[in-house]
C-alpha cells in the first residue's frame, strides 16, 4: 500500500498521452509537457516510452513529472512515436514495478501500453494467461492487458486483430494507448467510462490524451473524443501519406463487438478533470458553474452574507452559486500550494492536522458572517467536520454547507480509489439531517443524481458511486464493504 494519504479519501486514476510525429526531434519534450498537463490525474509515478526508427527507449520512476525527467533525459527521448503515463495506483502496489508504460517483446519488436481505468475480470484474465504459461509481472491490470495482446501476437495474429481480440476479453474501464515501432493505437472501453480525446498539431502530428488540456499545452487542436468501443489505429507511413494527399492524417478505426454507449464517469466532470478541459465535448468549467447554479436553485431561501469555496475543486461551483443566488463570492480559505491533492503523512498526528496543512482561513473575512461553503463532495465526513470546526473557531455566525454532487454511497470499480464502503458517511447515516448534525453545520444540501445527469447533458453518465448502478458490472468476487478487493 502507498504511504500517500489522501486529503479527501478520493483519488485520481491516471493520465495517458500519446503522439505520432514524423519529426523526431523534441518528441520527449512534447511528451513531458503533455504529462505535466495531466499531473493532476496521478502523482505517484510517471513514465514515457519512445520509438525512434523501431528502437525503443523507456524511462519511468516514482515521483512527479518534473522530478523524474530533466533536460538531458528529454533530449535523448527522440523518436517518431511515444506514449506517456502519470499514475495513481487503484490496482496494484505503488511501486516501480507497476509504473507505466508497461512494455513487452513481441514477435515484431517492442510493444508498450499505458492505461487509465480498472478492469473487473482480472482473475479470469490472469488464470487464462497462466494456463498458457504466460507469467504476469507486476500486480496491475495494465500488465494483464499487454501480456494478453502479446500472447495473441505470438499466436500469429496481426496487431489490429490481437488488440481487438484482447480488448474483447477485458471487462471494466479502460482508456489505453499502445505503441509499436511504427503504430500508435488508442482504445476505449465500450462503456466510455474514462475520458479520451484526440487532436492534431499544425504540422500534422497526431495526439491522444486523457484530457484536452494536454492537447492545448502541446499546440494540438482538439478534434473529437475516442468513441466508446473504438480502437483507433495510426501507422506512421500511412498516416502521413494521408496527410500529404488530403491535409488530414489517415487513421483507421475498428470497434468492439456488442452494444456501445457513452457512460462517462460523472465524477470526472465534478472533480477529477481540470476545469480548462473539454469532457464529452463540453467545458468542465461550465459544467461546474451550472452545478453551483443548480445548488442555489434547490435551496433558494438561505440568507447569508458570503459564499466561499473549498479550494480548488469547489471554486467554480461556488462562483455559480453566487451568481444564481446574488450572495457575494469571496475567498475565505487560502490553499497551501505546496501541498498537492495528496501529501506524506507518516504519523497519526499529521493525518489529524491534514486540513490545517492544506487550508488556512481568513479570519477577518469570516468573523461574524453567515457563510455558504461550497464543496464538491463529502466522503467519510471527517475532513468536512474538521473544516467546519476550523471555520467556527474563526467566528463564523452561521455555516451552510452545499455539495455540488450527490451523496457518495458506493465503491467505484472503474478507476477511482475511494474509502471502504462501510466508511462512507452517506452509507453510515440514513439521512441528510443525521449527516448535518455530525458535521455541525446549520444546514446541508446535496444535489441529486438526477441533477448531476441533467446538468451533464448526455443520456446516461456513470453515477455508480452515487447510485450503485454499475454500467459495466461488478467484479465477480468482491467484498461489499471494500473497494477493488478483487482487483
Amino acid at each position: 500500500m502507498t504511504d500517500m494519504v489522501p486529503y479527501k479519501s478520493i483519488n485520481e486514476e491516471c493520465g495517458v498521452f500519446g503522439i505520432l510525429d514524423k519529426n523526431s526531434a523534441g518528441l520527449g519534450h512534447t511528451l513531458y509537457f503533455g504529462l505535466y498537463a495531466l499531473q493532476h490525474r496521478g502523482q505517484e509515478s510517471c513514465g514515457m516510452a519512445v520509438f525512434d526508427n523501431h528502437q525503443l527507449r523507456i524511462h519511468k520512476e516514482m515521483g512527479l513529472v518534473n522530478q523524474v525527467f530533466n533536460e538531458s533525459l528529454l533530449d535523448s527521448m527522440s523518436g517518431q512515436i511515444g506514449i506517456g503515463h502519470t499514475r495513481y495506483s487503484t490496482t496494484g502496489a505503488s511501486n516501480l514495478d507497476n509504473a507505466q508504460p508497461v512494455v513487452a517483446r513481441s514477435p515484431f519488436g517492442g510493444i508498450t501500453l499505458a492505461h487509465n481505468g480498472n478492469l473487473i475480470n482480472t482473475e479470469a484474465l490472469r488464470d487464462f494467461l497462466k494456463q498458457h504459461q504466460y507469467l504476469v509481472h507486476g500486480s496491475s491490470d495494465s500488465h494483464l492487458m499487454l501480456i494478453y495482446i502479446n500472447y495473441l501476437l505470438n499466436q500469429g495474429k496481426p496487431l489490429k486483430e490481437a488488440v481487438k481480440e484482447a480488448l474483447e476479453a477485458c471487462e471494466g474501464a479502460y482508456s489505453i494507448v499502445i505503441s509499436t515501432g511504427d503504430t500508435l493505437i488508442a482504445a476505449r472501453d465500450r462503456h466510455g467510462l474514462r475520458p479520451f480525446c484526440m487532436g492534431r498539431t499544425k504540422n500534422g502530428a497526431l495526439v491522444v490524451a486523457s484530457e484536452t488540456c494536454a492537447l492545448d499545452i502541446v499546440g494540438a487542436t482538439y478534434e473529437r473524443d475516442i468513441e466508446p468501443g473504438e480502437i483507433m489505429i495510426a501507422t506512421l507511413n500511412d498516416y502521413y501519406a494521408g496527410l500529404e494527399l488530403d491535409g488530414k492524417g489517415r487513421t483507421e478505426s475498428v470497434f468492439l463487438e456488442g452494444p456501445k454507449k457513452e457512460h462517462l464517469c460523472v465524477f470526472e466532470l465534478v472533480y477529477f478533470a481540470r476545469p480548462d478541459s473539454l469532457i464529452h465535448g463540453q467545458s468542465v468549467y461550465n459544467y461546474r458553474m451550472n452545478l453551483g447554479r443548480r445548488l442555489a436553485q434547490i435551496s433558494p431561501d438561505i440568507e447569508a452574507d458570503i459564499v466561499i469555496p473549498v479550494p480548488d475543486s469547489g471554486n467554480v461551483a461556488a462562483v455559480g452559486y453566487s451568481r444564481e443566488s446574488g450572495i457575494p463570492y469571496v475567498e475565505g480559505l487560502i490553499k497551501n500550494r505546496y501541498v498537492g491533492r495528496t501529501f506524506i503523512s507518516p504519523t497519526h498526528e499529521l493525518r489529524e492536522k491534514g486540513i490545517q496543512l492544506k487550508l488556512n482561513p481568513l479570519k477577518d473575512v469570516l468573523n461574524g458572517k453567515r457563510v455558504v461553503v461550497v464543496d464538491d463532495s463529502i466522503v467519510r465526513g471527517n475532513t468536512s467536520r474538521n473544516l467546519v470546526k476550523m471555520l467556527k473557531d474563526c467566528g463564523v455566525k452561521e455555516l451552510h454547507l452545499r455539495i455540488s454532487s450527490a451523496k457518495v454511497k458506493h465503491p467505484c470499480y472503474y478507476g477511482i480509489d475511494m474509502s471502504q464502503q462501510k466508511e462512507l458517511i452517506a452509507n453510515q447515516m440514513e439521512n441528510t439531517e443525521a449527516i448535518r448534525e455530525f458535521l455541525g453545520v446549520d444546514s446541508l444540501a446535496y444535489l441529486s443524481v438526477q441533477d448531476m445527469a441533467e446538468v451533464a447533458g448526455y443520456d446516461a453518465p456513470c453515477t455508480a458511486c452515487f447510485s450503485g448502478d454499475y454500467p459495466a458490472g461488478k467484479p465477480e468476487t468482491v467484498d461489499s464493504s471494500c473497494v477493488n478487493t478483487a482487483l
